[in-house]
């Protein structure tokens, strides 16, 4: 397994534009490039990082080299409206090969315990 992991600063009162926006584009980013989906943090000062699994390098490769375009522009312009910045080269701030997994994979987390 290979993981990517990103970052973003989200304008203020756009976080749940982004968060449906990001949602979204996971979902669409997983059925035409095979990502195994994401998680999304945030950090204490409110940036927003996304955990993204992927079966292999080459699959994320061939994933990110295309942009990870997908056919639904409306939620692109969303998630972009909403981004206040986010690393210089947009790269990923680390790209990981997985040598031990030891998460649980209960159930998808419910967003509206959140507590926001």
């Amino acid at each position: 397994m290979f993981v990517a992991v990103y970052w973003w600063r989200v304008h203020p009162g756009k976080e749940d534009q982004f968060r449906a926006a990001w949602r979204r584009g996971t979902d669409l980013i997983r059925e035409k490039y095979g990502s195994y989906g994401s998680r999304l943090h945030r950090d204490a000062d409110g940036r927003f990082v996304g955990y993204a699994e992927w079966p292999d390098e080459e699959t994320w490769r061939a994933a990110f080299d295309q942009k990870m375009v997908y056919d639904e522009p409306e939620t692109r312009a969303a998630f972009v409206d909403a981004i206040a910045e986010v690393p210089a080269d947009a790269d990923p701030i680390f790209t990981m090969t997985v040598t031990d997994d030891l998460l649980l994979r209960a159930r998808p987390f419910d967003s509206s315990l959140d507590g926001e």
